[in-house]
């Protein structure tokens, strides 16, 4: 009996020790950042838009602006708790005005705050993955232009398990790659560019893609539309099987995301209208790129239930 219990608590030891170094917060090799050349704040520009960073973390009731304060504080509310949206101004203390490049890099591409801990994945730090650190620099660049902004955003509200993040690192074995989603056979430039954007910077698969039982994206199902984390309503299928962006031109899918209007005269609502509003910012190329992709896409059926 002694010996059976010396072997139970040596194989629950040596579980408790692999699940501790598989869930171990990782960060990028220092090497590469060292070697990034210094960002430039006007290309970073275009990658903030891109990457819609005010329609969570601007302040609330805060006007659009070319200087948007970014003093967090809105709340999500989801199945597994309430995600409180931070300060990420360029405050010292209250925000991320301390960090360094490297700690925004990491923040971005491995879920990693500056203290080593796991972000959330309410933060699309999965799509950021396949962003070039190159565009990280710039876009970190940029928002050393923007305005501090006093105030930290409260905590989240969430309830046990999700309390425990260390767990996020067998989340992340699972979900977070820098590859690709698609593997496009020979695409046009055009495309190309597309991928990027909305795989990458614009997170379009973060509430257009419907999620598995692990909260991960369900890749096989990519854009077909998702049930929307906050409420009941649903996130529209943008495939070429979609009700209405599978009908629309790729020049009529670039006019909406600059002026919000439909080939139907209807105008965009909700949170897609903050989208709009940052996609109208990008170039005319920009946009042309993402319809390009949005047409080059399989075709899927809605992926949430029938109304």
């Amino acid at each position: 009996m002694k010996r059976l219990i010396a072997a139970l608590l040596a194989l629950g030891a040596i579980g408790a020790a692999a699940f501790w170094a598989l869930t171990a917060p990782k960060r990028l090799p220092e090497a590469d950042i060292a070697a990034l050349a210094p960002g430039d704040a006007q290309r970073g520009e275009r990658i903030f838009w891109a990457g819609g960073c005010t329609s969570c973390h601007a302040t609330p009731g805060d006007e659009p602006s070319d200087a948007p304060a970014l003093g967090g504080g809105l709340a999500l509310k989801t199945d597994f708790g309430t995600f409180v949206v931070p300060n990420i101004s360029q405050h010292g203390s209250d925000g991320i005005g301390a960090w360094s490049l490297a700690d925004l890099a990491n923040a971005m591409q491995m879920g990693v705050s500056p203290d080593g801990s796991h972000y959330y994945p309410a933060f699309p730090f999965t799509s950021y993955a396949r962003m070039k650190l190159s565009d990280i620099s710039d876009l970190y660049a940029f928002m050393k232009t923007l305005p501090a902004v006093e105030g930290r955003a409260p905590g989240h509200d969430l309830g046990f398990p999700f309390t425990l993040r260390r767990g996020i690192g067998l989340w992340k074995l699972l979900n977070l790659s820098p590859e690709p989603v698609l593997a496009l056979a020979s695409p046009s430039p055009a495309v190309s560019a597309g991928q990027y954007l909305v795989e990458g910077p614009g997170h379009c698969g973060e509430c257009h893609t419907p999620r598995d039982f692990t909260g991960g994206i369900d890749k096989s199902q990519w854009l077909a539309g998702a049930k929307a984390a906050e409420g009941d309503g649903n996130v529209p299928n943008i495939t070429p099987q979609g009700r209405d962006v599978g009908k629309w031109s790729e020049s009529e899918i670039a006019e909406y995301l600059s002026s919000g209007f439909t080939p139907e005269f209807d105008s965009a609502g909700g949170e897609m209208a903050k989208v709009v509003r940052n996609m109208a910012r990008l170039t005319g190329d920009d946009r042309a790129a993402i319809a390009a992709y949005l047409k080059a896409v399989p075709p899927h059926p809605n992926g949430y239930p029938a109304r």
